[in-house]
């Protein structure tokens, strides 16, 4: 199991990152999704966490046990709690920020690293993607339960709603759609917003260029 996880882990986080963010496609009851399957997607996203700190040192894993054990116990407590309090929602997009950027970080640090071009590069290049997005959107969301009136056009039925709104804001914000249906509505949310439409398009120049020089590297050692 251990090797399984060492020699797959990018491509094992990217499908549990496209899961996580994306699994409300085939989702129509949200009471169940916050319930159910939210702890159990950052139970899978926890698990596939594993490969990434595999070689690193003992207190970085501490740190990402830490972290994972939080953003699995606060969506566990929302089925505890009858009335989801916006404080309580803050707290946990804070931790899940810091969760996924904390990975985001260890993986640009493997991307910049080897001079060699492989499928675990092409899988850590799209985990990074979608980590960005993670990270947004949950910082999205600390604005939002502060003040609903931060971004219009969320649907404020449910969290598991607001969560889904988010996630498809923050994907037409870095691939530079933009519909237009939902809009950042005060000063902050729309500087984060675009800041964050400039990093992900900064995260896809350089990405391109890392690429590039590590195939040159490959082609030129042969």
């Amino acid at each position: 199991m251990q090797h399984f996880f060492k020699q797959n882990k990018y491509e094992i986080l990217l499908f549990a990152l496209i899961q996580h963010l994306f699994v409300g496609i085939i989702l129509k009851d949200m009471d169940f999704y916050v319930k159910i399957i939210w702890p159990i997607n950052m139970i899978i996203v926890g698990i596939a966490s594993v490969g990434v700190f595999m070689e690193k040192g003992r207190f970085k894993k501490i740190i990402k046990n830490c972290l994972f054990l939080l953003v699995l116990a606060l969506p566990v407590s929302l089925s505890f709690i009858k009335k989801n309090s916006p404080e309580l929602m803050t707290i946990i997009s804070a931790v899940y920020v810091l969760f996924f950027l904390y990975i985001f970080l260890e993986l640009i640090k493997f991307l910049i690293k080897p001079s060699y071009i492989n499928s675990d590069i092409i899988s850590a290049s799209a985990c990074g993607y979608f980590l960005l997005i993670e990270v947004n959107v949950f910082l999205m969301q600390i604005f939002f339960y502060n003040n609903s009136q931060s971004i219009k056009g969320i649907d404020m039925t449910s969290t598991s709603a607001v969560y889904m709104d988010l996630v498809y804001f923050c994907s037409i914000t870095i691939t530079s759609i933009g519909f237009g249906d939902i809009t950042p509505n005060t000063h902050v949310t729309k500087l984060i917003t675009s800041l964050f439409g400039i990093i992900g398009q900064f995260y896809s120049v350089v990405l391109v260029g890392i690429l590039i020089s590590k195939f040159s590297s490959k082609t030129d050692n042969n």
